[in-house]
């Protein structure tokens, strides 16, 4: 796999991290997760489980070893720092300082491994007036304006369904860790990644800027080309309450839709730009939907040039005939559901190590892999290092 021989020590918590790290499991990376003393990382006791696993700690874990550390003990503290020394990269995600004080900062590695590939993730960044603010992704998304735009049908702002600081966080994060070892290669230096969650945000609104940049306002929601300007791009309730989606703006989806409606003359009013004056057609679908049941509307395209599709609900969209020919759903030995790898190479594919660690699981094998003989091991216990 593209990744066998990369050493990553983790000591990230809850999303950002643990996924990057778990994409970089996935295809080979050898993924060390430090634990604090206590009950570990947070994921593990969070939402339902599952053979006594959480399910999100599943989904955020698998393939790693679990290493619990106590790093306010000085011996603690001293196998972080071989394990880190150890490492091409390391991964954490607290508040801008704390490393610092538990003693894994990227300077104090960097001191023991000049070459390490480092990267802080947090919601504001390293530098800033935000810099001490606490923040998950709600708030990150609050302040960067995008949830001003993610309005529910009353016109306010909703909760989103996809927590999108912490995901392009971590995909950002993969690549900027990937162009790090990339570049390592070539000059056998290391670097340090100062990754922000709204930095994150921000940077992937090229569609959206528009009224932003150009006329110095915010955007009208309902009136923007992704928000529900167009007709053709909206979202439109059935007869037994349930949604469909108009998914592609482009005239000639227009014509084919229209077409089979025998309403050729609203054609015209699906040209840019959207807003207002496609509101007419926007009435037209709203009273044409609501008049029969979703299951009418999935036949009823059928055979339609058109970007439709039904609004599944999540357990639909796992069992969906594309997700599972895709094998972004895929099951283990015993029958249970796990999110495939996203990223499909053709050779030297990723897999998939259903396990997940233990807390602590590996504390034994990690210290014996660094040089400690099994009665330092035991020492180590005694002294309460293993947290």
């Amino acid at each position: 796999m593209k990744l066998e021989g990369i050493r990553i020590l983790d000591l990230s918590l809850f999303l950002p991290g643990p996924l990057l790290t778990q994409m970089m499991a996935d295809h080979g990376a050898d993924v060390i997760k430090l634990e604090p003393r206590g009950a570990g990382e947070p994921n593990r006791s969070i939402g339902q489980t599952r053979n006594g696993v959480s399910v999100y700690f599943s989904n955020t874990h698998r393939g790693k070893r679990s290493v619990q550390l106590d790093l306010k003990n000085a011996e603690g503290k001293a196998l972080a720092l071989k394990l880190a020394a150890s490492a091409d990269v390391v991964i954490e995600a607290f508040r801008p300082g704390v490393v610092e004080r538990l003693g894994m900062s990227y300077e104090q590695i960097k001191a023991v491994n000049p070459g390490v590939v480092y990267a802080s993730l947090s919601a504001f960044g390293q530098t800033g007036p935000y810099v001490k603010k606490p923040a998950h992704d709600l708030a990150t998304e609050a302040y960067a304006g995008v949830l001003s735009t993610n309005l529910g049908f009353d016109g306010k702002p909703t909760i989103p369904a996809l927590p999108a600081a912490d995901m392009l966080a971590a995909t950002i994060g993969l690549s900027a860790v990937l162009m790090a070892l990339l570049r390592k290669k070539d000059t056998g230096q290391g670097d340090y990644i100062d990754l922000a969650m709204m930095d994150s945000l921000i940077a992937c609104l090229p569609n959206s800027m528009g009224s932003v940049f150009a006329d110095k306002k915010p955007p009208v929601i309902k009136d923007e080309r992704i928000w529900g300007g167009y007709a053709m791009y909206n979202i439109y309730e059935t007869k037994d309450k349930k949604f469909v989606v108009l998914g592609a703006s482009e005239i000639h989806f227009a014509e084919s839709v229209l077409k089979k409606f025998g309403r050729e003359d609203l054609i015209p009013l699906c040209e840019p730009p959207p807003g207002k004056n496609q509101q007419p057609v926007r009435e037209f679908f709203r009273e044409q939907f609501v008049g029969q049941n979703q299951s009418y509307w999935v036949k009823w395209f059928d055979d339609v040039d058109a970007a439709f599709a039904p609004v599944n609900d999540l357990r639909q969209g796992m069992d969906d005939p594309q997700t599972r020919f895709r094998e972004m759903i895929i099951e283990d030995g015993e029958g249970n559901e796990h999110i495939g790898i996203p990223i499909k190479f053709q050779n030297e594919p990723g897999g998939v190590n259903f396990a997940a660690p233990g807390l602590g699981e590996h504390n034994r094998e990690v210290a014996l892999s660094l040089g400690y003989s099994d009665s330092e091991v035991d020492d180590l216990k005694r002294s309460g290092a293993f947290g």
